[in-house]
């Protein structure tokens, strides 16, 4: 009998190499490091488990829904903000 686990891997979908990317600009690798750094210093100050509850589907997955949530709430900000423009131009 197999018994099949799935492995947690916190991790999972996160750029820590510390190289700049061949399309990435100066900008963008930057931010990377600084958000690597701060996910990092998170991970070793509440450990593993707390990580585990606090990510269940991994820190990859949280920062992807982040930013299409940042996405969204963009365009519909942008939405507002289109008709009141449209409007004073008339």
């Amino acid at each position: 009998m197999t018994k099949e686990t799935e492995e947690y891997r916190p991790l999972r979908d996160l750029d820590l190499n510390n190289a700049r990317n061949e399309n990435e600009s100066y900008e963008d690798y930057r931010k990377r490091l600084k958000q690597n750094e701060s996910i990092l210093k998170l991970y070793n100050t509440v450990g593993l488990d707390a990580f585990k509850e606090m990510f269940p589907a991994g820190i990859g997955e949280a920062l992807k829904n982040s930013a299409e949530e940042a996405y969204n709430e963009n365009e519909k900000a942008n939405a507002k903000k289109l008709p009141k423009e449209l409007g004073e131009a008339k």
